[in-house]
């Protein structure tokens, strides 16, 4: 099934960077970059070299999400491509705000694919996706 299911997005998400693919799977889309809130611009007792390592508090997540949930507001289905555990787990953390305020969006999505960002391309990630709709997703569903 490598067709894209109609209306489907694919969101890449790290702690400070969403890609946002609103054309799914196809292979020669360009994603929307949407980036976090920079901890920097506000005024914080944090070390330089706190900023560097990610020891400082979090950033605006809420700013972030709402970006996020703007860009996937209109998708029938959405899959989400990310990494981390626990308190690092953005996927999560995103799919857990929707819980709370956007349930309509969260309602949406129909998979989540942990993977090692740092190592693939945005090509490789779609590809990722396409792998998983073919072994994974029932579009009927």
């Amino acid at each position: 099934m490598s067709d894209n299911p109609e209306g489907l997005v694919v969101v890449e998400l790290t702690r400070d960077r969403a890609l946002v693919w609103v054309t799914g799977v196809d292979p020669n889309g360009r994603p929307h970059v949407l980036r976090a809130p920079n901890e920097k611009s506000r005024h914080m007792h944090v070390r330089e070299a706190q900023h560097h390592h990610g020891h400082e508090t979090d950033h605006e997540n809420a700013t972030f999400y709402e970006s996020i949930s703007q860009a996937v507001a209109n998708a029938s289905g959405i899959v989400l491509v990310g990494h981390g555990k626990g308190k690092a787990n953005q996927m999560l953390r995103l799919t857990q705000y929707w819980e709370r305020r956007h349930q309509d969006i969260g309602a949406k999505v129909v998979g989540a694919i942990d993977s090692d960002l740092e190592a693939l391309s945005e090509k490789q990630v779609l590809a990722l996706v396409r792998d998983w709709l073919d072994e994974d997703y029932d579009a009927s569903e």
